[in-house]
C-alpha cells in the first residue's frame, strides 16, 4: 500500500538529501525509501551501545587487523558524505556520541570537496579509536578511489591519539596503503577460511612437533631429493615481488631471517651490519654443509660473496666485498682482446695466478668461479648468436677454452650425455706442485657454464678427479 502524505522540508535538508536524488536520478521518492533504510541500519548500529564492555573489547581485539566487507561500511557510513569532509567529521562525532564511545574525531583537509590532504586524528579508549581510525581510514580510500584516490602516507599512535595522514595517489598505492597498516590480517584470515581443513593440518602439525615441522618451497624440496644445494630463491622473489638480482643487500638478508625462520630451516636467524648467523639444531654435518652452501649459493645470486663456517649450532656467513676488490686490482691494467671472450679468459688467468695473494679463501672465491663460467658463456653465446645451448654448440666452446687455457681435453657425445674428460691440466699443477683452490675454482668455472647452458635440465656425475689422486679428471654431463 502507497500512502501519499505532504511534507515540508528546509534548505539545511534538502541539502542533505541531494545525493541520494542524484543517485536515482531525480527519483525523490526512490531517495526517501533509501534514507528510511539507512536509518533502519543505523539504529542496528546503535544499538552496540548496548553490548557488554568487556564484550565489546574482546570483538574489537579480535577484528585487529582486518578490514571490514565493503557493504557493511557503506551500512555504517553514508557514502553520499564523501562529498563533504566538513559534515563528514560532523556525523561521525555525533555517532560516536550518540553511541557512548568517548571518541572525539577531528578531520583537517585542504579541500572540503575534493582533498589532496586530510589529516586525520582520533582520541579516545586505544581499542576504540583503532577500530575508528580504521573504518574512517578504508572509507576514505574506497570512496576516493573514483577520482582522485587517496593514499594512507602515515600513521602515528600516542598517548591515546591516533593521527593519520592521506593524500593523492594512485589507485594501486591508494589499495596496497589501506592493507599494509590496517588490513595486515585479511590475506591470512582469507585464506585460512577458504581451506580451513588444510590450514588446521597445518597448525596441529606444528604445535604436536613443537614447531619441529619444517615448510619449504616444492622446487626446494624437489632439488632435496635430488641430491641438489637448493636455494629458496622462488620463495623470496615472490615476497620481494621482483628478481632476486634487483633486491638491495639489507632487504635482502631480512628476508632470508623471514624466510628460513618460519620455514622452520633455522631456528633462529640474527643480523649483524651485513654478516649472518644461523642457529640450528641439526646433527649431520652433511645436511650442514648443504644448507651452508645454499644460503652462499642465494647471496651470490644477489650478487654479493659471503665466506661461510659452521660450528655445532651455528653458520656464520661473513661479507666480502674485499674479494671483488681485489680481483678488479689484478685484472684493471691487463690489456684486452677485441674478443670480449679471450678478454675473460685473461681474466681468469689472471685471477687464478692472484689467487696465492688472497687470504681466507674457500667459499667466496668458488662463487667467484661459478660467476666467470656463466660470463665466459654469455660471451661466447653473444660473438657466435646462439639462441639454445645444445651439447654440439656447449663442446664447441669448452674445446675453444680449453685450447687458450691449456687443458688438453676429450669429449664424446653419447645420445644425450656428453663425456668431457681433461687429460693434462696446466693450470692447477705448476713443476710437481698441485694447487687445490685452483682446481677447486676450475671445477665451479665449468658448473657455471653448464649451469648458464643447461639450467636444471643438466646433471653432473663425476667420475675421476685429478685432486682425488686420479689419472684425469671424467665428469659426465647429462641433459633432459
Amino acid at each position: 500500500m502507497i500512502i501519499t502524505r505532504h511534507i515540508s522540508l528546509d534548505n539545511d535538508c534538502i541539502e542533505k538529501m541531494e545525493p541520494y536524488v542524484e543517485k536515482h536520478k531525480g527519483n525523490f521518492s526512490a531517495a526517501i525509501r533509501e534514507i528510511i533504510d539507512r536509518a533502519g541500519n543505523y539504529n542496528s548500529f546503535k544499538n552496540l551501545s548496548a553490548i557488554d564492555n568487556s564484550l565489546l573489547k574482546w570483538m574489537l581485539n579480535e577484528i585487529d587487523g582486518m578490514l571490514i566487507p565493503d557493504s557493511v561500511l557503506d551500512e555504517l557510513i553514508d557514502p553520499g558524505l564523501i562529498n563533504s569532509i566538513g559534515k563528514l567529521e560532523e556525523s561521525l562525532n555525533n555517532r560516536f556520541h550518540e553511541l557512548e564511545w568517548d571518541i572525539n574525531l577531528s578531520l583537517k583537509y585542504d579541500n572540503d570537496i575534493n582533498p589532496s590532504d586530510v589529516l586525520i586524528e582520533v582520541r579516545g579508549a586505544p581499542q576504540k579509536i583503532k577500530f575508528a581510525a580504521c573504518i574512517l581510514s578504508q572509507y576514505m580510500v574506497k570512496n576516493s578511489l573514483g577520482n582522485t584516490p587517496l593514499e594512507i602516507r602515515s600513521v602515528y599512535t600516542q598517548d591515546g591519539c591516533i593521527k593519520i595522514e592521506l593524500s593523492r595517489s594512485d589507485r594501486k598505492g591508494a589499495l596496497d596503503s589501506l592493507t599494509s597498516n590496517f588490513g595486515g590480517m585479511n590475506g591470512v584470515i582469507g585464506a585460512i577460511k577458504s581451506r580451513p581443513s588444510f590450514w588446521k593440518a597445518v597448525v596441529n602439525g606444528h604445535l604436536l612437533s613443537n614447531y619441529n615441522m619444517v615448510t619449504v618451497h616444492r622446487n626446494y624440496f624437489e632439488d632435496l631429493l635430488a641430491g641438489k644445494i637448493p636455494m629458496g630463491e622462488i620463495t623470496i622473489e615472490a615476497l620481494a615481488k621482483k628478481p632476486i638480482q634487483e633486491i638491495p643487500l639489507i632487504e635482502m638478508l631480512s628476508l632470508i631471517k623471514e624466510v628460513y625462520e618460519t620455514s622452520r630451516v633455522a631456528d633462529r636467524v640474527e643480523i649483524d651490519r651485513e654478516n649472518i648467523i644461523l642457529f640450528h639444531n641439526y646433527r649431520n654435518n652433511e645436511v650442514i654443509e648443504k644448507l651452508k652452501k645454499s644460503l652462499v649459493t642465494l647471496l651470490e645470486a644477489n650478487g654479493h660473496l659471503y665466506d661461510a663456517k659452521s660450528t655445532a649450532n651455528m653458520i656464520v656467513l661473513t661479507h666480502r666485498p674485499d674479494v671483488g676488490i681485489k680481483i678488479n686490482e689484478i685484472v684493471s691494467n691487463l690489456k684486452v682482446s677485441n674478443s670480449r671472450v679471450d678478454q675473460n679468459l685473461i681474466m681468469f688467468m689472471a685471477f687464478l695466478k692472484g689467487l696465492k695473494n688472497i687470504p681466507d679463501i674457500p667459499v667466496s672465491l668458488t662463487a667467484l668461479g661459478r660467476r666467470i663460467g656463466i660470463s665466459l658463456m654469455q660471451e661466447y653465446e653473444r660473438e657466435n648468436s646462439i639462441e639454445n645451448w645444445e651439447l654440439q654448440n656447449f663442446q664447441k666452446a669448452l674445446e675453444i677454452i680449453d685450447s687458450k687455457l691449456h687443458r688438453v681435453s676429450e669429449w664424446k657425445i653419447e645420445g644425450k650425455n656428453l663425456i668431457y674428460t681433461v687429460k693434462k691440466c696446466n693450470i692447477v699443477t705448476e713443476g710437481d706442485t698441485f694447487d687445490t683452490y685452483v682446481c677447486h675454482t676450475i671445477r665451479e668455472t665449468f658448473k657455471g657454464a653448464v649451469g648458464y647452458a643447461f639450467g636444471n635440465k643438466a646433471e653432473l656425475d663425476i667420475k675421476k678427479l685429478l685432486s682425488h689422486g686420479d689419472n684425469c679428471c671424467e665428469v659426465l654431463i647429462r641433459v633432459q
